[in-house]
């Protein structure tokens, strides 16, 4: 029985899913959003949520507990400078979870974890302002 068993060990050693979980988190800081599977998704959530409210808290224990789980300084003063400044006034839910459907080659459920005030990248004024071409 699973009881009081938090997390899912997605199919990984602990070591190997502590380095995903550093690794999507760090990905997920550096570019806004990532496309993984929805359980990938759904596990690495809360791990980012806590990295942003030590970024929010900004002290420098804060900093070393979050350079001892990601272990990339340009990442965490990525998170510190850019990040966590964005979310001063939330007090929590920082990240979504989009569902994209079925991957094509094996049909496992798809899913963008992206942080609630991201904006893809719109496309270039020119190709905005191009007309529709209706023939």
């Amino acid at each position: 029985m699973r009881h009081r068993r938090a997390g899912k060990k997605l199919g990984r050693d602990s070591a190997h899913r502590k380095a995903m979980y550093a690794n999507l988190a760090a990905s997920l800081i550096e570019h806004g959003r990532i496309k993984t599977t929805e359980a990938k998704a759904k596990a690495v959530r809360p791990y980012v949520e806590r990295l942003v409210t030590l970024g929010k808290r900004g002290d420098l224990a804060a900093r070393r507990h979050v350079i001892a789980q990601l272990r990339d300084k340009w990442i965490v003063n990525e998170l510190f400078e850019f990040v966590a400044p964005r979310f001063e006034d939330r007090p929590g839910g920082y990240t979504r979870v989009v569902k994209l459907g079925p991957r094509p080659g094996d049909a496992a459920p798809m899913a963008y974890l992206e942080f609630v005030d991201h904006r893809p990248e719109s496309p270039s004024p020119a190709v905005a302002a191009a007309p529709a071409d209706t023939e």
